[in-house]
This record gives C-alpha cells, structure tokens and sequence, in this order.
C-alpha cells in the first residue's frame, strides 16, 4: 500500500504545491518516505525518508517547476526501506518517462533477469516500480517512434499486462509534457481520475490514490479507472482512454477495512457506509454469543464507524474509551515487527472510568499479528475492565498478501492454524468474534453492485490473478524473512 498523486494543468503553471497538500491528504497511506517529480523542459526530482512535511520543506521545493508532476508516499512491503527505493522514478531512454504506483509485483526478481538479457537494462533498487518502469520503457523503445500518439502508449501498457504480474495502479509523465495512468487487469489497487477548470476555462487533470484527495484539491468529475484501463493526457490537455485488460474487476476489499479514509470513495463505493454496514452486520453475531458486555469502545481510528453503528445495532453504551496520539504513525504499516511493538503502547491511551469495573466490548478493524490486540487488551484490563471482548470486523486473516500489503509470511498471523478460542487465548481476551467473509463483501458490493467480487486472498487463500502457486508464495516469504533481518532472541516474536 502506498500513495500517489499526479497532476497535469495549463502551460506556465506550477503544480507542486497542489503535489504536496494531495499528499499530506493521503499521508496515512505511507509513512516510510516521499517525493515529487515535476517537468518544465527538464525534471526536477525530490525525494527523502520520513512525512511529507519533513520531506518536502520551503527550500526543498523551491526548484519542482513545471505544469506536470507525480508525487509519492511510500509504505514498504519488505524491510526497512530507503531512500534509493523511494518513488518517484524516472528514466531518460525513451524520451524520458516518470512513475509513481501503488501495489507489488510478484515477478520482480524474474523481470530484473529478464531486461537484463533482452535489452541490457539494469535494475539499481529494490523497489518494483523500477520494473514496470523498465518494461514500459522497454515496450515504447521497441516501436521505433518518431512522435508520441496514444496508441503506442497504449500498446506499451499492453506489453506490460503481459510480462508485470501482481496488482499494480501506476501514473506517470513523459518528457513531451504528458501524463499517463494505468490499472492492474484485475483492478485490485484503486485509481481515481478528476477534472477542474480554473477561471480561465482551462482544464487540470488529477490522478490519484483515494478520492478525499480530490475534494481537498477541488477536482470535480471524478471516475476510477476500470480494471486493464489505461488512459493517455496529452500537453493541451485532451484526454484519450482505452480498454486494454478484459480480467474480471476484484478490488482490495481490505481497503474498505483499513487503508482508505473514511471520507474516501473506491470504485463509486463510499468507505465510510461500507464500515457502517460491517458494524451493524457484526451486531448479529455478537448476539449468537450470548456473552453480555456493558459498553462498546472502539480500537482507534478506522474502527470507529463500525463501532458506533454495532452498538446503535444493539441498543448499547458506546464510549471512546481509547485514546490515540495522532502524532505516532500507523503501527500496521511500520516497517518492522519491533517497531510495531514500541509504538502500539506510545500511540494509546485508557480513559479509566470507560473500563473500570465493566465488561468491555472492543471492536477493532482487524487482527493481523496480534500485537496491537493483546495489548489493548492489557491495557483495559489495568484500566480495570472485570471482562474484555473482542471484536474484529473483518474475517480471520490466514493467507500471505503479495499485492501490496505487509502480511507476506504465514507465521505472522494470529488467525493461523487457530480458532476464535485459541485466538481469545493469544490476545489475553474472554472471548473473540469475527465478521463473516460473505457479509465483508457484501458490505461493499452493496455500494456499487456492478463489482462482482472483490480480492480477498488474504481471508481466503484464492489469489485472483491466478498465477500464484506455493513455488512463488515460499520464494516471497524467503525475501520477506531475509530484508527484514534476524529474529530478536527474547520476547514474543509472533
């Protein structure tokens, strides 16, 4: 999971400062570094570790000119991540391209190996997108072009359907001052184009991550890019689309649980009613228990709207009874074990008279590893609830993610191997419920039912791409185990 924005507006403007809000909008998608590539003849190229305001300061920015530009944050799927990893990237054969995605390639190892042959292009990082990069470039090099049409692009993209495996929405620009957008054939990462016209009557277009960052930079007439869709900005600002992929659309559903903003629309589907609808077909099961419990309290933040309406449901207490330090990132998304461990207890705290001398009923997004659910837990016991009750709004979490998301090892998962007792037992809990997985896809197929289904390898094992065997998932869980280091020798290493 990373974030990415792209601009494209009228000659003579600067479009960095729209760059940098965008992203500070989507900054929850990726914590690990940021960067910004602009066009004005020539491109400019900023890029650090860290948050977007720690990357991006007034003198950093003071050289991004130009009226087309991609920017970045980025979340990483393996190790500790660096800045030579971070995005964007840009290559000056052929005619210049830059390129921003989200998502992961599964085939990178075998696309290094393979342009290496073919066309003697070396691969310097270890990010992915230096390979989609490459094949790209490799597919417009190979038709001799003299100037640059929507086709070639096009069949570009489709040479990249055909040699990238894995999900993968992807911006870009290219060195005659145009922009470019694709998605994946199976549509698993979002992508969501927008339109404005300023008061001159000349039109932007914007190629994001997640719709709120739309609202924030006022681009109207938005649209997600459909499965194997590919579309093409010229400099004047025409916009040409073309159906390339013909896969079935199987977007993230974990994206509904956890990544995006609630304020956020995937795919024409509003996540803020889709959370709504997990938590009230949560209240049903919770009922079949027969356990009681005195109040509902959310597991900050992208619980809190399932909670509400689950509690609403039953006809109970709700109460915010944790407290989150806005200022400590996302502990799913850090890049290490250990340091998901130090900032679950800096990024909570109780309010005592929530928890004490109650039965307590938490609700939180998901269980991935278990860390962050056995302390909180912890915590409302010394804040002294008599019983705590958990409840996760997604289904178990079994399977390795090879889209996008940090869950590449099976031993990571609490859910493994275990049932909702066993699990209970893990966490410190008296009892754990867990939502279905056909009322998860239901909750956000009622949103826009034209989506048949959605990617939901990691509750299930069935990767939709269906090019995953256990040969490829040994080989990513190697890689996962090797970049991130050396298990520490004391305490829980789950």
């Amino acid at each position: 999971m990373c974030g990415f924005i792209g601009i494209i507006a009228p000659p003579g403007t600067d479009v960095i400062g729209d760059l940098v809000t965008g992203l500070l909008a989507i900054q929850h998608r990726g914590q690990d570094a940021a960067g910004a590539l602009t066009f004005d003849g020539r491109f400019h190229l900023h890029k650090g570790q860290g948050l977007v305001r720690d990357v991006f300061t007034q003198d950093s920015v003071v050289g991004l000119r130009g009226s087309v530009g991609l920017a970045h944050v980025r979340y990483p799927t393996v190790g500790q991540g660096s800045v030579e990893d971070a995005q964007p990237f840009m290559i000056s054969y052929p005619f210049g391209i830059g390129m921003v995605h989200n998502g992961n390639v599964i085939n990178f190892d075998e696309i290094k190996t393979d342009m290496s042959r073919r066309s003697h292009w070396h691969v310097n990082s270890s990010c992915d997108l230096e390979g989609i990069l490459k094949v790209f470039g490799d597919e417009l090099a190979r038709q001799q072009i003299d100037e640059l049409e929507p086709d070639q692009v096009f069949r570009a993209v489709a040479g990249v359907f055909e040699r990238v495996k894995g999900a993968y929405s992807v911006v870009g620009t290219i060195a005659d001052g145009s922009l470019y957008a694709f998605r994946d054939p199976y549509g698993i990462k979002p992508i969501i184009v927008g339109s404005r016209v300023d008061e001159l009557g000349r039109k932007s277009w914007c190629v994001a991550s997640e719709s709120t960052l739309m609202d924030v930079l006022d681009f109207h007439d938005t649209y997600d890019l459909r499965a194997g869709e590919a579309i093409f900005i010229d400099r004047h600002g025409n916009l040409t689309s073309r159906q390339i992929g013909d896969k079935p659309h199987r977007p993230c559903v974990f994206e509904y649980v956890y990544f995006a903003r609630p304020d956020s629309f995937l795919d024409r589907v509003s996540v803020y009613k889709t959370r709504l609808r997990l938590g009230e077909l949560m209240a049903p099961i919770w009922q079949a228990t027969g356990w009681k419990a005195d109040v509902v309290i959310p597991v900050p933040e992208s619980s809190i709207t399932s909670a509400m309406a689950m509690a609403a449901t039953l006809g109970m207490k709700y109460r915010e009874g944790l407290v989150k330090n806005r200022y400590v990132g996302r502990t799913f998304i850090m890049p290490t074990d250990a340091g998901r461990r130090r900032s679950i207890r800096q990024k909570m705290n109780t309010i005592q008279l929530e928890f004490e001398g109650k039965d307590v009923l938490l609700v939180d997004d998901s269980i991935v590893r278990g860390n962050t659910s056995r302390q909180i837990v912890e915590m409302a016991r010394r804040a002294g609830a008599r019983k705590v009750y958990f409840a996760s709004v997604s289904p178990p979490l079994k399977y390795p993610c090879i889209y996008g998301i940090d869950m590449s090892t099976k031993n990571e998962f609490v859910a493994r191997d275990r049932n909702s007792e066993d699990i209970a037992r893990e966490i410190g809990a008296d009892g754990v419920v867990y939502q279905t997985l056909e009322n998860l896809v239901s909750a956000v197929r009622e949103g826009n039912p034209a989506i048949e289904d959605t990617c939901h390898a990691c509750f299930t094992g069935k990767y939709p791409t269906g090019d995953v065997d256990e040969e490829m998932l040994a080989t990513i869980e190697a890689e996962r185990l090797v970049a991130a280091g050396p298990a520490p020798t004391s305490g829980r290493t789950d």
